[in-house]
């Protein structure tokens, strides 16, 4: 069993609040749009990192992580990628993919809006944690949290970091 921390759209942002729960996971993933990679640096002193980058992530940022990451956690097939779209109007750049080799788990930030979507034609349940950053339209910064078990997603909670 594996404790996850997703989050994502932190734009150059971090806090000890995110630290906290950074430390109490065996990963964190961060779902793109890190901003500053000292977000990254201070989040990899706490738990193994799996990142991937956003759209105003910067040269330096897309030299270190990808634009998608898909991998096998606990059982559970993953792919992380930033603008992804939502069940079930995926983006032209996942629509196909999501039909041909769906992961369990499609993760994808970029709209900063929280979202947990089972996508029941594709068997894929869809996870977009909101911001946890400060910039932006949002209102409230949040992230999520859940374990991987023998290919299952379980225990999902909202982590509400405040208004921003």
């Amino acid at each position: 069993m594996k404790k996850i921390l997703l989050l994502s759209d932190t734009h150059s942002y971090i806090d000890d609040r995110i630290l906290h729960y950074a430390k109490e996971a065996d990963e964190v993933w961060h779902a793109g749009d890190i901003g500053d990679l000292q977000v990254t640096d201070a989040l990899e002193k706490m738990s193994p990192i799996r990142v991937v980058y956003g759209n105003i992530d910067d040269d330096k940022a897309r030299a270190t992580f990808p634009l998608h990451q898909r991998f096998i956690c606990e059982g559970v097939s993953v792919w992380i990628t930033h603008i992804g779209g939502y069940p079930p109007k995926y983006n032209v750049n996942t629509r196909d993919e999501i039909k041909s080799n769906p992961p369990q788990l499609f993760i994808c930030g970029h709209s900063h809006i929280l979202k947990v979507i089972p996508d029941k034609k594709n068997g894929v349940l869809h996870m977009n944690p909101g911001a946890a950053g400060k910039h932006g339209f949002h209102k409230v910064r949040t992230m999520l949290r859940f374990t991987l078990d023998t290919g299952k997603i379980e225990n999902l909670e909202v982590i509400e970091l405040g208004k921003k």
